[in-house]
């Protein structure tokens, strides 16, 4: 199962996964959400991204 997250409000754009693990992304992208945000700007210029730990 895969699925792509909004990360303004992590909501669901396409895919699907399971309950449980919805909400463990949706904590995951509010805890990083400033790091996941500045990413996508790097990505968006043609740089690198910076590495952002994994929900423990």
């Amino acid at each position: 199962m895969e699925a792509a997250f909004s990360l303004l409000d992590g909501e669901i754009l396409a895919g699907s996964l399971p309950t449980g693990k919805v909400r463990m992304v949706q904590a995951w992208i509010e805890i990083h959400q400033e790091a996941l945000l500045a990413d996508w700007e790097l990505a968006v210029n043609g740089e690198r991204p910076f590495p952002i730990d994994p929900l423990r």
